[in-house]
């Protein structure tokens, strides 16, 4: 976790988040103060470096307050919001070691659901940008040659041999274009992702990609899921657990979700398991389970285990994907190749079987 000396205003990763978490709870469970803990961290940090870390900002404050919340306050730049409010409840409530721990499972789903989404993108991605350099050698380098071959045996530019070349010229030059589009398109959607048009991008890929849609809703059911029954092991009551929900979520339609289940409780006085029917947010089966849970004083369990379900779900959706693409993209790039070589030696076959 080397992050230099200036200030970026960059949340630490989901696997740094879940390992942070685990060890303030480790230290607080063995009887260590929150000082001695973060100094500890900040030591381990700056062994052999003259950088700042977060861990070196964080101990400066908890020295001087002794609260971590004020510190992760103070250093806003390197924690998520809602993880920032737990820490401050948890410390309220005396409870902070539980809600570390419970922090600590949360963040290291959200690391395991971000490595899947980042490997069913990267690896079609370099497939693709593969298929253009070897698409390219084949037109640029490889063609002209065989070209000049052909002419050499007397193949005239009017002949069936020139025709054929001129097709699979034709035909690698298309699919050359195409892919590198659509490896254009991918690098733009990911740069975007990482932008203020996060929202209208993320709208417009579930719109165009049905299998998309799919994924985006299990991934925010998992997250809703995951949050909800984070807070409710905490003693949160579930008012209280949908009003701090949005400060963790990433897209606005899972918020508008949540919105919709608090002010169907708020302000029409409806069940929890009544509102979250009407928001669509789970499937009838895991709503089912959630008025089970409920009924016998297991909510946050069964919440949990809907959060694990739907990020199987999510997981085993990439998993397909992947396993769609991978294999398209390889035949696609065996069918151009055949065709391109066989413009080829069709052509100087046919005029070697004539000499």
């Amino acid at each position: 976790m080397a992050i230099g000396a200036k200030k970026k205003s960059q949340i630490m990763s989901s696997e740094e988040l879940s390992s942070f978490c685990d060890q303030i709870a480790l230290m607080l469970s063995s009887g260590m103060t929150l000082r001695d803990g973060i100094e500890m961290l900040a030591e381990d940090e700056m062994k052999g470096k003259d950088k700042v870390h977060p861990y070196t900002d964080l101990y400066k404050v908890v020295d001087e307050t002794g609260s971590l919340y004020v510190a992760m306050k103070e250093n806003e730049e390197h924690w998520p919001q809602y993880m920032i409010e737990m820490v401050g409840i948890g410390e309220q409530t005396g409870r902070l070691e539980d809600i570390m721990v419970s922090l600590s499972t949360y963040y290291q789903r959200e690391g395991r659901i971000r490595t899947a989404a980042v490997s069913a993108i990267t690896y079609p991605l370099v497939l693709g940008v593969m298929m253009v350099v070897i698409i390219g050698i084949l037109l640029w380098r490889v063609l002209p040659v065989f070209r000049r071959v052909l002419e050499s045996l007397g193949v005239g530019e009017s002949g069936s041999g020139s025709v054929l070349m001129r097709v699979g010229t034709f035909v690698g030059w298309a699919v050359l274009i195409l892919i590198a589009l659509v490896v254009l398109i991918a690098i733009v959607i990911m740069i975007l992702l990482k932008t203020k048009a996060r929202d209208k991008t993320i709208k417009f890929l579930k719109n165009l990609f049905p299998p998309v849609r799919k994924l985006m809703e299990q991934l925010s059911a998992s997250r809703v899921a995951g949050i909800l029954g984070l807070m409710l092991s905490s003693g949160f009551p579930m008012e209280n657990a949908l009003e701090m929900a949005p400060a963790a979520l990433a897209d606005q339609e899972s918020i508008d979700k949540v919105e919709i289940i608090r002010k169907k409780m708020k302000e029409e006085g409806e069940t929890f398991s009544d509102a979250l029917a009407v928001s669509g947010l789970f499937a009838d089966f895991h709503n089912r389970m959630l008025k089970v849970g409920a009924a016998s004083g297991h909510e946050p369990q069964v919440m949990s285990k809907i959060a694990a379900i739907y990020e199987e779900k999510v997981e085993d959706g990439l998993d397909r994907l992947i396993s769609i693409i991978e294999p398209t993209l390889v035949a696609l790039l065996s069918i151009v190749i055949g065709a391109i070589l066989l413009s080829v030696m069709l052509p100087m076959a046919a005029v070697l079987s004539s000499m």
